[in-house]
């Protein structure tokens, strides 16, 4: 079977978790799948960031005559002409790894079949956050994704609900499918091979010493809800001066540098921006505690990388955390509380270090159930 995957979306470095999950998965695709092949489809102008696929024998590049960087025009260029692209190829099935499911031939029509990833539907949730054309894009493409796709995948029981609540014609479509999460294996002397970093190294370069800084990935959007961990800082520095770093990309950056002004703990918190994989690793490692005060997760990556790697970790009950999280962490009932977050903190800070197993997440288990899906709408 020869499935193809639309990755004309992906602006390397920018798109966060989404960008993390699938090109985690495309490395599953590529150990794990010795039957089918796949076609990447690809920007012109991102083309190089999946070169390293190439070296998967069942994976091929198939660069697209467009520029994944320029939204506008990418969108217009996929759904004007993938879906015949696809067909020239003569791919089985094609996987779209976001929402946006580009137009196509019907199925009964002789069409190739979709499958598509929806991870949750935030702005629904959070209108204020998005213009008023941002959020019609985003519930014409819902639809478009509910009505045409054979088969959707999300990626926790909440999201599944929220979705078939609000566009029935997605019930029974979807499979909840785990995101794969991997990280880096850290050798004990700190120093990893593949990048020679060495924990030292990165700790200097931040500033920072072994638990004596409490971290956090995220992006600066609203529902991310950094303010509140600001605040808690504020709160607790007059007995901790713990610091507090904060590594991601995207979201309202002045809006953050602001509220750090405004609390007076400008000494206290670090913004690193964007990390690689194995300074992130080496950050949850050497951290006193991992913080994720979000409001709002369709899948949440960060607190159960963190656990992997051993940290502990607060964070909220919100939507689909406390699910995808297993009750492992420790948790704040209301996400908006500094006063629950300072004494959730100093409950945590009594438990022992551990790093916890989740094979829900394990890149083989996670793959396999792709796989299923893939070959039971072949079967079809």
């Amino acid at each position: 079977m020869l499935i193809g995957i639309d990755l004309l979306w992906v602006r390397p470095g920018i798109n966060g978790g989404t960008e993390s999950a699938t090109r985690n998965l495309i490395n599953g695709f590529g150990m794990f799948d010795d039957k089918n092949e796949y076609i990447l489809f690809v920007g012109k102008d991102t083309a190089e960031s999946f070169e390293e696929y190439k070296k998967y024998p069942n994976m091929k590049i198939e660069i697209c005559d467009t520029e994944s960087l320029k939204r506008v025009k990418r969108i217009a260029w996929e759904n004007l002409n993938l879906d015949k692209l696809a067909r020239s190829l003569n791919v089985d099935v094609m996987f779209i790894p976001v929402y946006s499911k580009p137009n196509s031939l019907s199925v009964k029509k002789g069409g190739i079949p979709y499958i598509t990833m929806i991870y949750d539907l935030q702005a629904l949730h959070f209108p204020q956050y998005f213009s008023k054309s941002r959020l019609l894009f985003f519930k014409r493409s819902w639809k478009k994704a509910c009505n045409t796709s054979v088969k959707l995948i999300t990626s926790s029981s909440y999201s599944k609900e929220d979705i078939e609540e609000h566009f029935p014609s997605s019930k029974g479509k979807i499979s909840v499918i785990y995101s794969p999460i991997t990280v880096t294996n850290i050798s004990e002397d700190n120093f990893d091979s593949k990048e020679g970093l060495q924990t030292e190294s990165v700790l200097a370069k931040y500033g920072i010493e072994k638990d004596r800084y409490f971290y956090t990935l995220s992006s600066m959007l609203p529902h991310k809800n950094l303010e509140t961990l600001i605040k808690t800082i504020k709160l607790l520095k007059e007995s901790d001066d713990t610091k507090l770093v904060v590594s991601g990309v995207g979201g309202n950056k002045e809006s953050f540098n602001s509220c750090v002004k405004e609390e007076g703990v400008e000494n206290l918190i670090i913004d690193t921006g964007f990390v690689s994989d194995e300074e992130r690793d080496i950050l949850y490692e050497n951290c006193k505690l991992f913080l994720f005060p979000s409001t709002f997760e369709g899948y949440g990556m960060p607190p159960i990388e963190a656990m992997m790697k051993g940290a502990r970790v607060v964070t909220t009950k919100c939507t689909c955390i406390e699910e995808i999280t297993q009750g492992k962490a420790t948790y704040v009932d209301d996400p908006l509380n500094t006063n629950e977050w300072a004494d959730a903190i100093d409950k945590a800070l009594l438990l022992e270090r551990k790093k916890f197993d989740f094979p829900e997440y394990d890149l083989k288990n996670v793959t396999l159930k792709y796989l299923d899906v893939f070959n039971g709408i072949k079967e079809k």
